[in-house]
Order: structure tokens, then C-alpha cells, then sequence
């Protein structure tokens, strides 16, 4: 039930005299705005004419008792907007400070009743604007207010700086400063300002419930950043619970959050999920409703039909399945998956995400059609193998992916064990690349195709050689990027180095450079290093004898076995790297052999 629409100045929604505080409740996501959203917000206000219109909040107004003191109006969309603008006024308020010499009574009144929007007259330093506690968003928002002289002194919270509550507070300072600063009379451009923030509009719009909420929140939310699909479903599904079970929102939010926990912070991971998820039991779902497959433009359609029906239920199952996912996602510290550690962090790295919703079926389903650990990491090594060839020649195309696991699902009914390995198997084989087509790929510019598909085979024939003594973590991540990347030993540059042009072509020029097109990409050009950068555009002979300061080999003598051809080499031309791409491709033929022995 709407209890109230009304198009307020944004002066009278923080109104002195009103003892109104507005709560972000802690379902709701962080603070998020960056600067092109800051930028918009601040440039909108100063280019407009007074009364410019900055969009819509909702309320859920759940009080009883009209003398409650304060009034607290829970805010369940808008709180991107509502919290920016408390920051512009916190901008403002310390801008004034900085003029305290030339203010006059007038402006310390009106710098008084800026205050008071921000804060309580009554009560000690109680915020007009509660943010929730996400990503430390409160302890941040005051520290702002502290710093601006607002509250109280209180202390900073680690990393404050680096987040976007302070962020934003720093780029309306330096906003206001800058335009302040432009004219003869700083305080009366501060001033004008600040009137024309107190004269933008925004619709307030009051509900009693959180079901009630819900039903506005797409076609309200325009100036704030949109509500995602997954944002849409948790509110749905939390409306909804409410309804059946006033009063325990947070105990159903707390479950929610145990779900996205297992998923992880990637919206791309969460949302791939919940179309995965309706993928893969699309057969369980049909009773409630059914669509051919679900997509991001339906998916939240989807759910609001799975949420209806029974939303308690619907929950439970997105969970128990979510806990699966963490266990295909590595996520999940549970020993009874480690084996599984391994193949599933291979096809995460062959970019083999499609098939997650065939490994969340079996996995849900492996007690009724007896897999065990070992069935399932056959399978999990035969869709690595797959995509190693499917990403690299395109066969059977993207567009055809989702299908194709449904269909190989839809096929599996009543099968057991060794079965469904062979089922799978043979509706793999039978839409896969030719072993012709993967190996005319193999041997021509790799690199230049699928430069992670190139990364992935030379690691695979890395590993191969390794052993628990002599393992090398070659996916290890430092400063955000691999440590051992891939190097092109032959270099890419434009500007191929003249030691290069006398040993790839006896000098000539116009030949290093058609060779360099033609071979440069291929696999037998390119090889694993952790000292890329110490080895650039450095000779053959320096890249493969090259020492650390410690002695160490940081060349091609590094000790892997995928380059100890290299580093027994006197020189590297076309007829090498010729030899070696035979070498290489024939191993990833034989690693990468797509039918295989059941269990």
C-alpha cells in the first residue's frame, strides 16, 4: 500500500525541523557511485535552472506511533542518491569553514541549518542519513562528517581513504573549491549553490511494507545505478518471504548472503549462476514454469514465477545449489571435493564456464546416479579437453553451447555411474572439431587466435613433465597479473632487433620481417617464462643463458622441460621454430586426444 507521493525540494526531504532519519537497511548494496555518476550529479545541479529533478526515493514507513522520536523511514531505493547528496552538503559545510573569516550572521545561520540537515537538533550527533554497513559504508560516512567538523571527532577507519564514501566526499571538495575559486566572490558562488542543491526535486514515495516496495523499483529507479537482475530477484524473493513471515527479514537476508558468500563478489558469476541453475534443473521446474532456456533478458521473469509459487523453497534449492558451485567454482574448502580441486581449475583456465550447468546437475544429482568423486573428475578432464579444442576452433559455436549441455542433461535421465560418462562422451565426440581441424589450428598462429587457449596448452605440456618435487605453480598471481607469462622467443615487435635480423636472416631485413608474420604466433615460437620483462628484445643467447643477481637461471635453463630444447640451442630461426611447433603440436594432439576410456 503507497501511503504517500509527493515531489519535495531537496531542502525539505532533509528538513531542520523534521525529525525524520532515513535508514539504509543492510540488504542493500554498498555505496557505489564513481566520478562519471559524481560528475553528472554535480554538473546537473550547477548548468539547471532552480528546481532541477533528480529522480525518486522510496520509503517503507512502518511507524505506529506519529510522536516516535526520530521517525525512521527505512530507504530501499534512491539511498545511491540520498547518500551522494549528503556528501555534496558535508562539501559545502566544510567549504563554508574554510570562509569562516568572511562569513556574516546570515551565513553562519544558514551554515547552522546546512548542519542540522545532516545531523539532529535533538539527540547527540544522530545522522539524518544512516548508511548501511557494507564495505565499512557507516564508519566511513562518519568519519566524513568527523573530518568535516559536523560530529564529533571519531576514528578513521583503515583504508578509508581508498573507498568510495570518501572518494566521493574528495571530489565535490575539489569541485566546489574549483568553482568557488573561479569568480571574485567565493562565498557568494558557495551560496548559490547551495541553494540550488536545496531547491532540486525528488519524488519521496512512502509504503507501508517490503512487498509493497518491490512492484516500484524498476520503473523508479532512474537516476541511481540500476538495479541488476540478481539485485531484483534478492529483493523479490525478500518482499515476498516478509509477506509470508513479517519480521524476519534479516534472518531470510542472512541466508541470502550465505548464497552470494558461495558465489563470490563477480556479478558476472552471480548472474551466470541463476541462468545456469534454471538451465540445469529446467525439467524439475516445469510444473511452476517453463521456458526453452533462460537468458538475461527473461531471467528475472524466471524467478519472480519461482519465487511466487513458493519462495521459501525456492531459496532453499538456489542455496543448495549454490554450495555446489563454490564447489565447481574452488570456493568451497570442503576435503570432500579436493580431488576436484584441480580439473576444476583447469577448465575455469580453458574458459569452459558454459559446461558449469552439466557439473552443478551431476553434482546435485550424484548420490541418485552413483558418482563418485572419480566420475565426476573424468568428466570434468573430458570437458577440458573439449574446450582446448572447441575455443580454438569455434566448434560447435558459442551461440550453441547452452543447448548443447541441456540437451546432454535431458539425455542423462535414468543413467548411473560409467553411463553418463559415456553419454557424455559420445555427445561430445560427436559435435567436437575433427582431430584434422585441431591440429590445422594447432600448427598456425596460435597466439594471434586465442592468445588463453596458447597459455593453457603450453602450461598442459608443462605440467606433464613435472612432479611433486619438481611442481611449478604457473598460474601464480602476483600484483594482479601471472608470474610466469607467456614469451614470444622470436620477438612481435615492430622493431626487430639487428641481432635478431643476422641470426633469423642473415641480415636481411625484408626477410626477418616475413618470417617474423608467418612464425612469430606459432607454438613453436612462443614458450613459458617468469622474467618476461628482464627478457624483452634481448639476442637468443642472452634470453637463454640470462642469471639473476643471486645466479639463478632466469632464462630458457630455468628447468622446465617444455623449454630445454631451447636451452640447448645455439641459434632460433624459421627452421627451428618449425621443428618445435611439429614437437609441441604433436604432444597437445596426444594431451588433448578428445575420446578417452570411460572410468
Amino acid at each position: 500500500m503507497i501511503k504517500s507521493v509527493n515531489n519535495y525540494p531537496v531542502s525539505q526531504l532533509f528538513d531542520i525541523d523534521a525529525n525524520v532519519v532515513y535508514a539504509i537497511p543492510r540488504y542493500q548494496r554498498e555505496y557505489t557511485w564513481g566520478i562519471s555518476h559524481l560528475e553528472t550529479l554535480f554538473d546537473d545541479i550547477l548548468e539547471n535552472s532552480s528546481g532541477y529533478f533528480l529522480g525518486s526515493i522510496i520509503c517503507i514507513n512502518q511507524a505506529t506511533d506519529v510522536l516516535e522520536y526520530p521517525q525512521k523511514l527505512e530507504l530501499v531505493d534512491g539511498q545511491q542518491r540520498l547518500t551522494t547528496l549528503s556528501l555534496l552538503f558535508v562539501a559545502v559545510y566544510h567549504a563554508l569553514i574554510c570562509q569562516a573569516d568572511t562569513l556574516d550572521d546570515d551565513h553562519r545561520f544558514e551554515m547552522t541549518k546546512l548542519k542540522h540537515k545532516l545531523i539532529l537538533r535533538k539527540g547527540e550527533d544522530q545522522l539524518r542519513l544512516i548508511p548501511q554497513i557494507q564495505n565499512n559504508n557507516h564508519m566511513d560516512y562518519q568519519a566524513v562528517l568527523a573530518q568535516a567538523g559536523v560530529i564529533h571527532e571519531v576514528d578513521v577507519p583503515a583504508h578509508a581513504g581508498n573507498r568510495k564514501i570518501f572518494r566521493a566526499y574528495r571530489y565535490f571538495q575539489s569541485r566546489i573549491d574549483t568553482m568557488a575559486n573561479g569568480g571574485d566572490a567565493p562565498l557568494d558562488a558557495i551560496m548559490a549553490f547551495l541553494d540550488k542543491v536545496g531547491q532540486a526535486s525528488m519524488v519521496k514515495i512512502e509504503v507501508a511494507s517490503h512487498a509493497d516496495a518491490y512492484t516500484l523499483f524498476e520503473s523508479l529507479n532512474n537516476r541511481g545505478m540500476p538495479l541488476s537482475a540478481v539485485d531484483l530477484i534478492k529483493n523479490k524473493l525478500l518482499a515476498r518471504l516478509e509477506a509470508i513471515e513479517p519480521g524476519k527479514i534479516d534472518h531470510y537476508f542472512g541466508r541470502w548472503n550465505t548464497l552470494l558468500n558461495c558465489l563470490g563478489e563477480d556479478y558476472a558469476i552471480q548472474e551466470r549462476f541463476f541462468r545456469q541453475y534454471y538451465n540445469a534443473f529446467k525439467d524439475d521446474l516445469k510444473a511452476i514454469y517453463q521456458v526453452p532456456v533462460a537468458t538475461r533478458s527473461n531471467m528475472i521473469h524466471i524467478y519472480e514465477k519461482l519465487i511466487n509459487h513458493d519462495a521459501k523453497d525456492c531459496l532453499d534449492k538456489i542455496r543448495a545449489a549454490g554450495r555446489m558451485y563454490a564447489v565447481i567454482l574452488s570456493r568451497n574448502p570442503d576435503d570432500t571435493f579436493k580431488e576436484l580441486e584441480k580439473p576444476f581449475k583447469d577448465l575455469e583456465r580453458i574458459q569452459g564456464a558454459p559446461s558449469y550447468l552439466l557439473l552443478l546437475y551431476l553434482l546435485i544429482h550424484r548420490e541418485t546416479m552413483d558418482l563418485t568423486t572419480v566420475h565426476i573428475t573424468a568428466v570434468t578432464e573430458l570437458l577440458v579437453r573439449f574446450f582446448a579444442r572447441r575455443n580454438l576452433t569455434d566448434m560447435p559455436p558459442t551461440r550453441d553451447l547452452t543447448r548443447l549441455f541441456m540437451t546432454i542433461i535431458d539425455k542423462l535421465k535414468g543413467l548411473k555411474g560409467d553411463a553418463v560418462f559415456q553419454l557424455i562422451s559420445e555427445q561430445l565426440v560427436a559435435v567436437s572439431a575433427s582431430d584434422d581441424a585441431f591440429q590445422e589450428k594447432l600448427e598456425g598462429p596460435i597466439y594471434d587466435e586465442n592468445a588463453g587457449v596458447s597459455r593453457f596448452i603450453l602450461c598442459a605440456l608443462a605440467e606433464q613433465a613435472m612432479t611433486k618435487e619438481t611442481w611449478v605453480d604457473l598460474w601464480h598471481f602476483e600484483n594482479k597479473k601471472f608470474f610466469w607469462t607467456i614469451e614470444h622467443i622470436f620477438p612481435q615487435g615492430k622493431n626487430i632487433p639487428r641481432a635478431w635480423i643476422d641470426m633469423i636472416s642473415d641480415g636481411d631485413k625484408q626477410t626477418a620481417r616475413e618470417i617474423q608474420q608467418t612464425h612469430v604466433h606459432k607454438l613453436g615460437n612462443l614458450t613459458i617464462s617468469g622474467f618476461n620483462s628482464a627478457l624483452g628484445n634481448k639476442s637468443f643467447v642472452e634470453k637463454r643463458d640470462r642469471v639473476d643477481r643471486q645466479g639463478r637461471a632466469v632464462g630458457y635453463k630455468n628447468g622446465l622441460k617444455l623449454n630445454e630444447d631451447l636451452a640447448e640451442a645455439e641459434r632460433w630461426d624459421k627452421e627451428q621454430i618449425d621443428k618445435r611447433t611439429v614437437k609441441l603440436v604433436d604432444g597437445a594432439m596426444s594431451l588433448f586426444k578428445l575420446q578417452e576410456d570411460a572410468t
